[in-house]
């Protein structure tokens, strides 16, 4: 899909006739656009900061896999450029987007709470029964001064908490603690090969500055085309966990371009964004668990194709994935010693060659002191 063929939206809110007529992309080519966007087709050279930011952020439900998303993206990445972000405090972990754990720039992390906050207040709807009569202003307050402190566990919060609502539940107490203030996950937390209990302060305590003027919700949309795009109302909703995004995008529309997907779903795009050519190729990647790239859309048949949908999942925890071809086609898991690949389906000896390669630059960057063998086996069955 070239740029001249896209249509130029400017047809006011309400009014269909763009969607109808604007050019179609099909599924190879949302493919090898939303792969150009997230760094997937062609590694990039950018510092891993940077990719950070681009990305609006890494999931990390997990210490791990922001490691490895940028070891797939990256050029040149080696992990020690990350942990070494998180230690000056450049990066941090902090709840954000679904109510689930990135990692953030530093100024991300101060900037995205507000346009985030619906998810994480519809979390803490889940235990408003644990906080009859707990005034949550007040909790917030106390919290604070906690945190602020000295850097609290959940644990830890739950029973300081607790002493102070002795018959409010403990758990949602801390919940409501780390819903409604902007908690980061100290380090060592967090850093390459360490560890540590998830110790939490705020995010202007942590980084040493006040939040500062919150995101607009128009330069979110835009930050979204640019990593996920092109992409649809529901898409971008999905990835953030929010509603009611229509009329953002209807200001914004007279800037933006618009597609169609194969199901005749209006797409918005920046209209200088990259749509490489759909036959363009695409190496095997290795993601981890909870990759952005397999959570963002309402439709993820641009990476998922139907027929194997929910394979990448067992009840709420998700393996790490493989992309062959641009599309999921199989699951890893890394022993000791070992890196066991299980392909969806045969692969051609010139795919098993190139995973294989694939693999062995993927260890070479996260795991250089190590030697491992490359199977080809069962991975879900474990």
């Amino acid at each position: 899909m070239t740029k001249s063929s896209a249509r130029r939206s400017s047809s006011p809110a309400g009014d269909t006739t763009s969607a109808t007529t604007a050019p179609v992309l099909d599924v190879r080519a949302l493919n090898r656009a939303t792969l150009a966007r997230q760094l997937l087709l062609h590694r990039s050279t950018r510092s891993a900061r940077d990719a950070v930011g681009h990305l609006v952020g890494l999931q990390a439900q997990n210490t791990d896999p922001p490691y490895y998303a940028l070891a797939a993206r990256l050029d040149g990445f080696a992990p020690e450029r990350l942990s070494a972000l998180m230690a000056r405090r450049e990066v941090a972990r902090i709840v954000t987007f679904r109510s689930t754990i990135h990692t953030h720039t530093a100024d991300d992390c101060l900037a995205l709470g507000p346009l985030a906050q619906p998810a994480r207040d519809r979390e803490l709807g889940n235990f408003r029964k644990g906080l009859t009569g707990v005034d949550l202003d007040r909790l917030a307050a106390v919290a604070r001064e906690l945190v602020e402190a000295a850097p609290r566990t959940l644990a830890q919060l739950r029973e300081a908490l607790g002493a102070e609502w002795p018959d409010a539940d403990p758990r949602a107490l801390a919940v409501a603690a780390r819903c409604t203030l902007p908690l980061v996950q100290v380090t060592p937390r967090g850093l390459w090969e360490k560890s540590g209990q998830a110790a939490l302060t705020t995010a202007e305590h942590w980084l040493g500055r006040p939040a500062g003027t919150p995101a607009e919700p128009e330069s979110v949309v835009l930050r979204y085309l640019a990593a996920f795009g092109p992409a649809s109302v529901r898409d971008m909703q999905t990835w953030a966990g929010l509603t009611r995004l229509r009329a953002v995008f209807e200001r914004l529309r007279p800037r933006l371009l618009t597609f169609r997907d194969p199901n005749g779903v209006e797409l918005f795009d920046l209209p200088d964004a990259p749509r490489p050519d759909p036959a363009t190729p695409a190496p095997p990647r290795f993601l981890p668990e909870f990759d952005n790239l397999l959570l963002s859309h309402a439709d993820r048949t641009r990476v998922i194709p139907p027929a194997l949908h929910g394979r990448n999942w067992r009840g709420n925890q998700a393996y790490r994935t493989l992309l062959v071809d641009g599309f999921l086609a199989g699951l890893w898991r890394l022993d000791p010693g070992v890196l066991v690949v299980e392909p969806f389906g045969e692969p051609t000896r010139a795919q098993r060659e190139a995973v294989t390669e694939e693999g062995e630059r993927m260890l070479r960057v996260l795991h250089p002191e190590a030697s491992y063998d490359i199977r080809f086996g069962d991975v879900a069955a474990r």
